[in-house]
């Protein structure tokens, strides 16, 4: 039985099959905001600028730290230390051994499988140039 590569654990992964991982739900590029007090981070409909809200990528990911410097780049070394990524986050999942969802693309062969689980920002966030106030964004949502 031949392995995926996407089952194999992360530091064996070349870059291109890194970069594979993302499923384009685009919830890591939603802005969060942290309770002053409690140091909790509160989600919000808020998206970057740089998202794509429909695909959920990057509209110039190459270059998007030109544009946003404080974007993070996750990286084999920083992933398990990032604890803002969402729970479906293929690069978290894979992290800790876990597998990817039923509808993630590699899995399913279908980019817009999550779209259609309810599983990215298509539909119901905004732009942060749209926003206003972040504040008056905050959502339920456990992403």
């Amino acid at each position: 039985m031949t392995v995926k590569f996407w089952e194999l654990p992360i530091e064996q992964l070349d870059r291109a099959q890194w970069e594979a991982l993302c499923d384009g739900c685009g919830k890591c590029c939603l802005h969060k905001l942290e309770d002053e007090d409690t140091g909790e981070l509160l989600p919000t409909n808020v998206a970057c600028r740089m998202l794509d809200r429909r695909t959920g990528f990057c509209s110039d990911y190459r270059n998007r730290r030109a544009f946003v410097p404080e974007c993070v780049r996750l990286t084999m070394r920083n992933v398990r230390n990032i604890d803002w990524l969402p729970r479906t986050c293929a690069y978290r999942l894979r992290a800790a051994n876990e597998p990817l969802p039923d509808w993630h693309y590699l899995v399913s062969g279908d980019r817009d499988a999550v779209h259609r689980a309810g599983e990215s920002v298509r539909g119901w966030t905004v732009s942060e140039d749209d926003a206003g106030e972040f504040e008056n964004h905050i959502v339920e949502r456990d992403l």
